[in-house]
């Protein structure tokens, strides 16, 4: 027992005494336990406290947090952005309504250029009509001053003079005075600019050609063509057959009178450029008496080359009653409408032996209205039309319904059309072309019809003998009126 007695107090002192531990006591009773107790954190000091003192993960889970907040304020931007941009951007624009006046091109050639444009523009609707040319000048200078006239219109490159109150300058924000001259010929540059504002954007060039009949020259025995005005002369007598009493069969050339030769008063206009002069106010000149003579003696005996008694020129040359023709190159399209089967040879004019090649610029131009509400809009649509691909569309389209559309008014477009049987000498002459009001069939019942009539009175008083000088001074006298009539200095 004793043994055992001892065991049993031996065991007792080896196990863990366990006291009993009341609830009130047990926070007291952990101060025990060996952990680090924790951090007070005082509430007046809670101003203090940041996410500094956070632990690592939080401050991961934080970053993360502030990035998805920035990425989705982004992405909300943005979509507010394309919804604005697919939906609000058409709303928000002004309807826009222009009229267009045209006078050569049928609708189906400039309307697929116009639905191009509004479908790029939905805001614009543009109504293309094409107007009569008779009285046209009139009608758009009246309808304009009663706001009743065309946003956009054609009008001729010598028309600018009598369109001063219609006319509205190209703004340089639409298109600078550099961008212009970069882009355009010399002559549009030069008929076009008053002051130090361009008054139109042309989509064309043209001007006097000379238009041959190959077989004509074939059956003459003739294998070149003329050059020069040395030239001209040296060939005529051989192109020109005549009966037995004198009376012309087949002409060489159409030159000298007026009532039967279309565009006599550009022909004799070529002659005065020709022969120094690029404006009208020298025609009591040494210079244009010449050019004067030279037009009449194609005409005049001994030679009688052409003649009253003969057909209008572009009806002549057309039955082939004549062998060459000085014309604008649009004519081309009505004597190949006419006769199709006629073949001709379409070169620059012949020049003075010597002398550089000038020709005389007959041509039309895009205008804007200052009468109209949206010239901003008339002007943005003018210049799509003048953009590259577009003029060459606008050529493709006119191709389609006639032999050829107009001579591209761009400079970087030249080498396009240079080699065209009909055009190439349009572009050919481009860099040498000079403006006079003598351009006939403009029907603008003003400048060039005014003074193509003391012209016209000039060359028939010759036909009864007045002299070339007289003819000229008297002529001279009724053009000055015409210049001070609408405020030209010429």
């Amino acid at each position: 027992m004793d043994d055992n007695n001892q065991n049993s107090q031996q065991n007792q002192q080896e196990k863990p005494i366990f006291e009993t531990v009341s609830v009130d006591q047990e926070s007291n009773a952990n101060i025990g336990i060996e952990e680090a107790p924790e951090e007070y954190v005082d509430p007046k000091q809670t101003n203090n406290y940041s996410y500094n003192n956070l632990p690592p993960i939080f401050q991961e889970n934080k970053n993360q947090y502030f990035l998805i907040i920035f990425i989705g304020v982004i992405l909300f931007f943005l979509f507010l952005f394309l919804i604005k941009s697919l939906f609000g951007k058409n709303k928000s624009l002004k309807p826009v309504n222009l009229i267009y006046w045209g006078l050569w091109e049928d609708k189906q050639i400039i309307q697929p250029l116009i639905d191009e444009y509004q479908q790029k523009n939905s805001n614009v609707k543009i109504e293309y009509i094409k107007m009569s040319p008779e009285n046209y000048r009139d009608k758009l200078i009246a309808r304009s001053k009663l706001n009743q006239g065309p946003d956009i219109f054609r009008f001729h490159n010598t028309w600018v003079p009598e369109l001063k109150e219609v006319l509205a300058p190209l703004p340089k924000q639409i298109m600078s005075n550099s961008d212009f001259e970069k882009i355009f010929y010399k002559i549009h540059q030069k008929d076009l600019k008053v002051g130090n504002y361009y008054y139109g954007i042309p989509l064309m060039i043209d001007g006097l050609v000379l238009v041959c009949n190959q077989d004509l020259f074939k059956k003459a025995g003739i294998d070149f063509y003329p050059s020069t005005w040395d030239d001209v002369s040296n060939i005529v007598p051989k192109l020109t057959v005549k009966d037995i009493n004198g009376n012309i069969i087949t002409s060489g050339i159409a030159i000298g009178t007026t009532n039967n030769l279309e565009h006599f008063s550009d022909i004799f206009g070529l002659f005065l450029i020709q022969n120094g002069l690029d404006n009208l106010n020298q025609l009591k000149s040494k210079e244009a008496s010449e050019a004067l003579k030279t037009f009449r003696r194609f005409s005049e005996p001994p030679n009688n080359f052409w003649s009253e008694e003969m057909p209008n020129s572009i009806n002549a040359f057309v039955q082939e009653k004549v062998a060459m023709i000085i014309v604008p190159s649009w004519q081309i399209l009505t004597i190949k409408s006419i006769n199709p089967e006629l073949k001709i040879k379409v070169i620059n004019v012949p020049i003075i032996p010597g002398s550089d090649l000038v020709s005389l610029a007959n041509y039309w131009v895009e205008g804007v209205s200052r009468y109209s509400k949206n010239q901003i809009e008339a002007w943005k649509f003018i210049k799509f039309l003048s953009e590259k691909e577009n003029l060459t569309k606008l050529y493709e389209i006119a191709s389609r319904f006639r032999l050829f559309g107009f001579a591209y008014s761009r400079v970087d477009l030249k080498n396009i059309l240079i080699q065209n049987e009909y055009l190439g000498s349009v572009l050919k002459q481009s860099d040498n072309y000079i403006s006079l009001p003598l351009i006939s069939r403009t029907f603008d019942n003003g400048l060039n019809d005014e003074i193509i009539r003391y012209i016209e009175n000039a060359i028939n008083s010759t036909i009864q003998g007045v002299s070339y000088d007289e003819a000229l001074k008297t002529a001279d006298q009724g053009i000055k009126q015409v210049f001070t009539k609408y405020n030209i200095n010429y």
